[in-house]
């Protein structure tokens, strides 16, 4: 029989997660000087921010869900708090060090690139934990951190 696990708690790690992502950008685009980098920061920074109000209003809606059948559930959040602890930003400290992050361009990018995709990673497992009609909205904001990562890559070959 599977436990139950709390959908709210996860969709609170993913307004966190949106949250650093947010602010890392905002500071990527105080210290880069190259104006397209700084407009793709700018545009991911306002991404960040719509994920995270999507997530809030998901947070509104669902309450206990049951655990994949196949999970067991200290086990499984013990993953999914790996997956948190793992994530580049927040093995970068908290907000207020994410604030005062420097590094060259390349090394922004490649930072970046490494948030999207621990992000993709992390909400892959959360969609698993949101009722079926909601599914589509975790979806939607994996397929975008996708083409983020995509265009994060495309800096980096320039």
């Amino acid at each position: 029989m599977a436990g139950i696990f709390k959908a709210t708690d996860i969709l609170l790690a993913a307004q966190e997660v949106e949250t650093r992502g947010e602010v890392f950008y905002n500071r990527l685009v105080e210290t880069t000087t190259e104006p397209k980098l700084k407009d793709l920061f700018s545009f991911l920074a306002k991404e960040e921010t719509k994920h995270r109000e999507i997530f809030a209003k998901l947070y509104e809606r669902v309450g206990q869900v049951e655990l994949p059948a196949w999970a067991e559930e200290d086990e499984y959040v013990d993953y999914l708090k790996y997956l948190l602890d793992s994530h580049t930003l927040f093995r970068l400290g908290d907000v207020a060090h994410l604030k005062t992050f420097m590094g060259t361009a390349k090394e922004a990018i490649e930072t970046a690139m490494g948030f999207e995709k621990d992000t993709i990673m992390f909400f892959l497992e959360m969609r698993e934990f949101v009722p079926e009609g909601e599914k589509k909205f975790v979806q939607a904001c994996i397929d975008e951190e996708r083409t983020h990562l995509r265009l994060l890559t495309g800096m980096l070959r320039k």
